[in-house]
């Protein structure tokens, strides 16, 4: 078993999630069941699944749900994009969040990329 603890991505994605919290609480009433419902339930998935990955046996278990991980992460980023064009976000709050989500996507996608190598895929061992 792995401990996800020990990785950045997961590291990154968990601020992700806080700031996705703190942030859509600004975002308007109509907004509950809606817009910041969704973001809210993509901005957990992304560290729950990468915590859930590190869980599994085998490596191809792992990797499948990183890559859910980085699919719920690029929703959010779209979400982001959204609220701001809507209005829901001064243009300061979007360029720390956006940055984030940038550097998450990338070293989360580097460690999706690293685990795909082919040697790494025919590993039975956990790291």
């Amino acid at each position: 078993m792995r401990d996800h603890t020990k990785l950045r991505a997961f590291e990154l994605a968990d601020e992700v999630a806080i700031f996705t919290y703190r942030e859509t609480r600004n975002f308007p009433k109509d907004e509950m069941y809606g817009l910041t419902s969704q973001m809210r339930r993509a901005a957990v998935s992304v560290p729950s699944n990468i915590v859930e990955g590190c869980a599994r046996e085998s490596q191809i278990e792992f990797l499948r749900f990183l890559e859910i991980a980085f699919a719920s992460l690029r929703e959010l980023h779209y979400q982001f994009g959204l609220s701001k064009r809507l209005g829901y976000f001064d243009e300061n709050s979007f360029i720390g969040c956006d940055s984030k989500i940038v550097e998450t996507e990338k070293v989360l996608g580097s460690l999706i990329r690293s685990l795909r190598s082919p040697n790494r895929l025919q590993s039975k061992q956990p790291e």
